[in-house]
């Protein structure tokens, strides 16, 4: 089995839910169950915040012309139903579901034509960032599903890629590319330098980076401290060693 974690980043106007927690920075939204058929999709949505932010959320979701997930830049017909299954002060639980028509597209749609039928999905939602996690069997083409999700997304967000591994690959090791580095390791310290981390001032702080990419801070600074040893060590090594001056 494969994992695939990936963001959308969506622009002003181009999603209600992210203009909604656009506004709303202390806001998020994790799904709680998702799933998909050829033709039809539904979900079950956790948010928290403030009651203002809330209020927001639910109304983008209640909006008639947001169905959640769905991918068409224009009014696609779909039939849409939401339902708020919980409400607190701080917290949000909430029912979707839509029938798709012919001009309907979604990451689980996309993913079901190219990873096969069999892929499970995870999803967290802050600001303009909307991850992905996607478990597959890693036979189908990711190449040919993100050529198609770049193409339904448009002009409307742009596609980051956190991570690809295989899911039995340990934390702390595995396999390595040729750098010495694991592929968590390697996501990490990509998505460091995409972000800003490592600006001078600092873009992001390290917390603001793990929750990007859905992990926990002590996971994240464990992963970049030994990619950077790992890399410090290498360029020390291929340096060349100085001749000592010879005493007279």
């Amino acid at each position: 089995m494969r994992e695939l974690v990936f963001a959308l980043k969506y622009e002003p106007g181009c999603n209600r839910v992210a203009d909604a927690l656009a506004d709303h920075p202390d806001a998020r939204i994790r799904s709680l169950s998702l799933h998909a058929t050829a033709e039809q999709l539904w979900r079950v949505d956790h948010a928290i915040g403030t009651p203002e932010a809330l209020d927001a959320i639910e109304d983008a979701f209640l909006t008639s012309d947001y169905y959640a997930d769905c991918l068409a830049t224009e009014d696609c017909s779909a039939t849409q139903t939401t339902r708020v299954l919980d409400r607190a002060d701080d917290t949000l639980v909430l029912y979707s579901d839509w029938q798709r028509t012919p001009t309907c597209a979604s990451v689980p749609h996309i993913a079901r034509d190219h990873l096969g039928d069999s892929v499970l999905f995870e999803t967290r939602h802050k600001g303009r960032h909307y991850t992905w996690r996607l478990i597959h069997s890693g036979e189908g083409d990711v190449s040919a599903f993100f050529d198609d999700l770049a193409a339904a997304v448009g002009d409307c967000a742009q596609t980051e890629m956190l991570r690809t591994a295989d899911t039995a690959t340990p934390a702390s090791g595995g396999d390595e590319n040729r750098d010495g580095l694991s592929p968590e390791q390697e996501a990490a310290l990509q998505a460091a330098v995409e972000h800003g981390y490592y600006e001078s001032p600092r873009e992001v702080d390290v917390g603001e980076l793990a929750d990007h990419l859905d992990v926990p801070r002590s996971t994240l600074t464990y992963r970049l401290r030994r990619a950077e040893e790992v890399l410090a060590k290498q360029y020390i090594g291929n340096r060349p060693v100085a001749e000592k001056p010879r005493s007279l």
